[in-house]
């Protein structure tokens, strides 16, 4: 059976991995007829939102591995016993913890930096040549993972897309219910909730993605 790592980000679209994608995720894996396991890092998130209001709760701080542990139903593990030998394929569902928590893309743009244990763990897989999947603002990592000039897209937004091309990413415009290929590297992104206006939109594209993904295992 095929086994996909999938690495989350915290809990919650605003502070940590967009619950929603995560969800879709895992279910379009499991559908499939794959297995995964959750990973996240053991580290402090950005900061913390309140999903309510939207304000930074000031004086408030949450673990990024403990807040997984929320979606995965407790069944999540620190990065730094993910081992790639163990897997197929690797999957980073959006949300801005993935621009804040995994890399600082949301707070330095073209400036930002990748956290070392998830760069570590994501070059594992492009150097093995096994397939991988990012989606919503998670592809902001990839000219640090696979370098410049690889493919991909987070939609159609003209600044967020320009952040990424400085960083060396050659953005491609994605329609919600599409994704984009870059067949060299095994690479498979989509657009997400940086489009999507509901579930149903989302799960058209990452449906599309998980598939594409255990195609090129």
């Amino acid at each position: 059976m095929k086994n996909v790592a999938v690495i989350l980000s915290g809990c919650g679209v605003y502070d940590g991995s967009e619950i929603y994608e995560t969800v879709l995720t895992l279910l379009a894996i499991e559908q499939a007829g794959a297995k995964y396991r959750c990973f996240a890092p053991n580290i402090e998130q950005h900061h913390v939102i309140n999903h309510l209001t939207g304000e930074v709760s000031d004086g408030e701080t949450r673990n990024v591995l403990v807040e997984s542990a929320r979606i995965a139903r407790g069944d999540v593990e620190n990065i730094e016993v993910l081992v790639e030998s163990e897997f197929d394929a690797i999957i980073f569902p959006g949300g801005f913890g993935a621009a804040k928590n995994l890399c600082d893309f949301a707070i330095n743009g073209d400036q930002c930096t990748v956290n070392p244990l998830i760069l570590n763990a994501a070059k594992s897989f492009a150097k093995a040549s096994k397939p991988a999947g990012y989606m919503c603002i998670a592809p902001a990592m990839l000219p640090f993972i696979y370098g410049k000039n690889i493919q991909g897209t987070i939609g159609t937004d003209v600044g967020v897309a320009s952040a990424l091309t400085a960083l060396g990413l050659s953005h491609q415009n994605c329609p919600v219910d599409g994704i984009v290929v870059d067949q060299q590297a095994k690479l498979v992104t989509t657009p997400a909730f940086m489009l999507a206006t509901n579930i149903s939109e989302a799960a058209q594209g990452i449906n599309k993605l998980v598939a594409k993904v255990i195609e090129l295992i």
